[in-house]
């Protein structure tokens, strides 16, 4: 989790990109994705297929399911898929192992901290003294940036002065409604659920990174793949973006587009499948210049600050190289 919203001109941002050039001209060039059964990746490239932007751009897309996060890591390490899913942090990582991964942005969709309707917390400075529900475990990087947020912003330090629990997220949903958690934080689709189900957001994290001197919309999450095969692979990547992109456009602009995606939102009603859809909308990058990977350095040193090497590995910084060249405004 962590990093700023990035819904500032969306439609203006992304209305030019519905026109990018088609390859069906040239036979398709495989990449292989790996995906979580689970992820909202799984809402993009479904809206590629249905529209053929895979085939237009020139992509024979194989989807592989993997089981979870460090499944899908482990697939991609090992060779196994193209194109994964994680976060640019963990990139990094790999980077300075020595290992030549590259990112390029999917979303700005982080999480949130939720609380019911009623409670009286109203800031962060509340949470002292409360139970609060981690999803991600000690080195989730909205529970660090949370309680940077609470030292810089109150002097409070929730390590020591709150309780956390760590549990997976439909864990802490039921245990926040069941009223024995004060608080979660949790990722954002967890927490639109939530808050459909009437529980109240009480700050995003990307509240929290702005509030620590963000100044713009860093993407949390990316596709993520190893430099060698982008640099052999660079019509297999090029047309990959531009579905990518495409994908979600259609999603940021067609209200009509999520009606075939309701099995895969897992929204009990209308009102769930709403608000997931609008928090997806609000995390579509719309700017990756170098104003935001300033900012994601910024972030890198505020969260290697807490986590320290077990969470950042040798990286002193973010390597040369993390950020694969791709620039939009």
């Amino acid at each position: 989790m962590g990093i700023p919203v990035c819904r500032r001109a969306l439609l203006a941002g992304l209305a030019t990109l519905a026109a990018l050039p088609a390859r069906a001209d040239t036979a398709p060039v495989p990449v292989r994705l790996g995906l979580l059964p689970f992820g909202t990746v799984q809402w993009e490239v479904e809206t590629a297929r249905a529209r053929g932007l895979d085939r237009a751009n020139g992509v024979a897309l194989a989807v592989q399911e993997l089981a979870g996060t460090q499944a899908a890591q482990v697939a991609l390490l090992a060779g196994g898929v193209d194109i994964i899913a994680s976060d640019w942090l963990w990139v990094a990582r790999q980077r300075a192992a020595g290992i030549d991964l590259s990112f390029i942005p999917y979303s700005c969709a982080v999480g949130a901290v939720i609380v019911p309707a009623d409670s009286p917390i109203r800031s962060t400075a509340d949470l002292a003294g409360k139970r609060i529900g981690i999803a991600g475990g000690p080195l989730d990087k909205g529970w660090l940036l949370l309680r940077a947020q609470a030292a810089r912003r109150h002097g409070i330090v929730l390590a020591a002065e709150a309780t956390a629990l760590y549990a997976a997220p439909p864990l802490l949903s039921q245990q926040v409604q069941a009223g024995k958690l004060d608080a979660v934080l949790t990722y954002w689709h967890f927490a639109a659920r939530l808050e459909a189900a009437g529980l109240r957001q009480l700050v995003g994290v990307s509240d929290l990174a702005r509030d620590l001197g963000l100044a713009t919309a860093v993407p949390a999450l990316g596709y993520v793949f190893r430099a060698d095969w982008a640099a052999d692979n660079a019509a297999a990547l090029t047309g990959f973006t531009a579905l990518s992109r495409q994908a979600k456009t259609i999603l940021a602009m067609e209200d009509a587009a999520w009606t075939p995606l309701r099995p895969l939102l897992g929204a009990d009603d209308d009102r769930a499948a709403m608000v997931l859809r609008d928090r997806f909308r609000h995390g579509i990058p719309t700017r990756w210049t170098e104003a935001e990977r300033a900012d994601a350095a910024r972030l890198f040193a505020i969260l290697a600050g807490l986590g320290g090497r077990e969470l950042v590995g040798d990286a002193t910084a973010i390597p040369d190289g993390t950020f694969w060249p791709v620039t939009w405004n």
